[in-house]
């Protein structure tokens, strides 16, 4: 029954027309939290979410989707940012909720990054795998993709992706595909555990951190009075509906991508759960024996 209705759910998602529109933050997205410490700017081209000692931030998308190509333009906390996170992630509710995670992790003046990546399925994460960047992430805006499909969850930066979590229904492995998720991001103080396992506090004379965001495109299924119908929301003008912006929706990664992706993990990966035997002693999960 419940193959059947997802079924019906992706059959919906192709054969309702898709419609188009110019969009900005304003259109697309709600604060959430934070008193004022997050601002729509630009006529809603621009929102900045901001951190200081008594409260951090945040937004969340006023859809919901099921499936899709989500981008977003960061540009990240600069200076001295030990102890904050600022999250980018999808998320369903629920004990039982499915998640896919970007966190970035600050870090003191000069040192890199932590670019913390997480997926969720059925309320069982503990899926990390974890990166430095190639360039400095609070000097320019960069792209930060989750392309989110039946087959694949493929995290991207710039085009270039790092992660492909697989569907792995087969070995017994829950993968996000029947609970609709919205768009959530957050700047907040982790100074417990984000920088060095905590060992860096947060510096709060260099208060308060902000983190930018510009550019939102979603080709997505859209959730709607409990099904999904693809769309496309972007903050240029205009963008093609119907089935030439849903190649996402069967997308994997090609040779050139895959090399990419190789390249990224060998280069630039400093954790992966899925070589991690002390923390698995009986065994690595199933999703990392697959080939």
């Amino acid at each position: 029954m419940a193959s059947s209705f997802s079924s019906i759910r992706v059959f919906l998602c192709f054969s309702l027309l898709s419609f188009a529109f110019a969009s900005n933050f304003y259109q697309d997205f709600d604060i959430t939290w934070g008193d004022g410490r997050a601002k729509i700017l630009n006529n809603g081209e621009l929102l900045t979410l901001s951190l200081d000692k008594t409260s951090g931030s945040g937004f969340q998308s006023k859809n919901q989707y099921l499936f899709g190509k989500i981008d977003m333009q960061i540009k990240l906390v600069p200076g001295n940012s030990a102890g904050t996170v600022t999250a980018y992630y999808l998320s369903s509710q629920g004990p039982t909720h499915d998640e896919i995670d970007f966190e970035f992790l600050g870090n003191l003046s000069g040192d890199p990054y932590t670019l913390h990546t997480n997926v969720f399925a059925q309320g069982k994460g503990n899926r990390e795998q974890q990166f430095h960047l190639w360039f400095d992430p609070t000097k320019d805006f960069h792209t930060y993709s989750i392309l989110w499909n039946p087959k694949h969850i493929i995290f991207s930066v710039d085009g270039i992706p790092i992660r492909d979590f697989k569907n792995a229904e087969s070995r017994g492995v829950a993968f996000p595909k029947n609970q609709p998720m919205r768009i959530y991001s957050s700047l907040w103080d982790a100074e417990d555990w984000a920088t060095r396992g905590g060992l860096i506090k947060t510096d709060w004379t260099k208060a308060p951190f902000v983190a930018s965001y510009r550019n939102f495109n979603a080709n997505a299924c859209v959730w709607s009075s409990g099904a999904s119908r693809c769309g496309s929301s972007t903050t240029t003008s205009t963008t093609n509906g119907g089935a030439s912006n849903q190649g996402w929706f069967n997308q994997e990664l090609d040779v050139m991508s895959q090399r990419r992706l190789r390249w990224v993990q060998k280069n630039y990966m400093i954790y992966n759960y899925c070589t991690d035997f002390k923390r698995f002693p009986q065994g690595l999960p199933a999703e990392c024996r697959m080939r």
